[in-house]
């Protein structure tokens, strides 16, 4: 019986979020039993945001060439050997500190490791990047709205259960105390549990997923290296092309603002709201149900309603005041009432961007362009902790609503002015005989 490829994508999507959220909320107390600074636990999570800014690009682009599966595949090994390192910190710390003759402390040494291990995650990262090509390869240009929004279900849901799950294994006393009777710590119990998960999607990616790219259209692209973006050159061509280029500018704007808030948020409800670190996993919980109702449910029926770029446009102005709100809530209940209309902005523009950016380039150029994409979200993760730092020790809490609505603000006049009201069209682009042959026009994908 043939499997809907979308239900599997759905899954992996799923279960490799469940496996990175498991210990997404730990890591800082992890660091901080190591004896890291708050300075530190910045650049931990910077980290890996920076290594997947290096390798996305590339990830996607080998994929346009040998296949949206293989890179998975690769990928998933690199993610699965990631979790095992954070799994193994501390022993690999000791042994560390023997090797450089003890003028590294065994701390210093684990704290090297965690770094190593999250550096080497996000090199081999790019899951999210690779899983939405596949859903373009596999969806017309009416329907990926609504394949690439399952992704935003699947992510949403894996917050969801994650978050919890990490914080159940890593205090759930059976386990621990096993762990720790071989030296090592309560925070590996999560962390081999995503090992196991990935292990989980490994063998179903390999198994049971087909390929999304055929061998035609690989050989088509490989006939066609003009036509690339694995050059610099091509690459450069490509963020001027009309629309291609603004679009990546929407993109790097909003994730800027998206990432003040999710990068900061233990930060803000620490210092504003005074909440524990269990509080706050709870409402994480219930912005995860909020990301699943729009992605999973609201998505697809805005998009088929509403031209896409007049979607980006409103969830742009919707986002100014939810901002505002979240900076100024004097309390759980108003932050709540926030969340609501701020998850539905950002679940519009994270995946109606990136389905206006697949139209936007060619299709052999999908994946680098999706990785290009998956690259300036990483910048912003990149810049976002150490912005929220500042603006928390300078300012206080507040001021980080108040930048991201300043930055979404300035967003509504670009979009309507380079999008709206004098959009540049995509440039014409012949028909190539695959594309011909399916009776689909490449000019489409332009």
């Amino acid at each position: 019986m043939r499997k809907n490829p979308l239900l599997l994508v759905f899954a992996f999507v799923f279960i490799d979020l469940l496996g990175y959220s498991l210990f997404l909320p730990l890591l800082p107390y992890y660091a901080d039993s190591l004896g890291a600074s708050p300075f530190l636990i910045g650049l931990l999570i910077a980290s890996n945001a920076l290594a997947q800014l290096v390798a996305a690009p590339t990830i996607g682009r080998l994929s346009d060439r040998y296949g949206r599966r293989t890179m998975l595949i690769v990928s998933i090994i690199g993610t699965l050997l990631s979790f095992l390192m954070l799994g193994l910190v501390e022993p690999l710390g000791r042994l560390l500190a023997a090797v450089t003759g003890g003028q590294l402390a065994v701390g210093a040494a684990a704290l090297v490791m965690l770094f190593a291990s999250r550096i080497f995650d996000g090199l081999a990262g790019g899951n999210i990047a690779l899983a939405r090509a596949y859903i373009t390869d596999v969806t017309d240009d009416e329907g990926r709205a609504r394949g690439l929004g399952m992704i935003g279900a699947a992510f949403g849901l894996g917050f969801i259960i994650g978050p919890a799950m990490g914080g159940l294994l890593s205090n759930w006393a059976p386990l621990t105390s096993a762990f720790a009777g071989v030296g090592l710590s309560r925070y590996a119990v999560p962390a081999f549990a995503a090992v196991l998960l990935a292990l989980l999607n490994l063998a179903g990616v390999a198994l049971w997923l087909p390929e999304s790219l055929t061998p035609e259209r690989r050989a088509e692209i490989a006939k066609r290296p003009a036509r690339s973006i694995l050059s610099p050159r091509e690459l450069w061509h490509a963020l001027r092309r009309p629309r291609f280029g603004p679009l990546l500018h929407v993109r790097f704007v909003y994730s800027l603002a998206f990432a003040i808030f999710t990068a900061n948020f233990a930060l803000y409800t620490q210092y504003r709201l005074g909440l524990s670190d269990q509080a706050t996993s709870y409402i994480l919980t219930y912005v995860g149900l909020l990301v699943v109702l729009v992605q999973g449910v609201a998505i697809g029926r805005l998009t088929a309603r509403f031209d896409e770029t007049r979607l980006v446009f409103a969830a742009a102005i919707l986002m100014v005041p939810s901002l505002l709100a979240w900076a100024f809530a004097p309390g759980v209940p108003v932050l709540l009432v926030a969340l609501a209309p701020l998850a539905l902005a950002g679940g519009v523009l994270n995946t109606v961007i990136s389905s206006l950016i697949t139209k936007a380039v060619h299709r052999d150029e999908v994946g680098g362009a999706l990785g290009f994409s998956a690259s300036l979200e990483s910048l912003t993760r990149v810049l976002a902790p150490a912005m929220g730092g500042i603006l928390i020790a300078r300012l206080g809490s507040w001021s980080l609503g108040v930048a991201g609505a300043i930055l979404m603000a300035w967003l509504v006049t670009f979009i309507w002015r380079r999008l709206i009201v004098d959009p540049d069209l995509p440039q014409p682009v012949p028909l190539s005989g695959v594309d011909a042959a399916n009776g689909h026009s490449a000019q489409s994908h332009t």
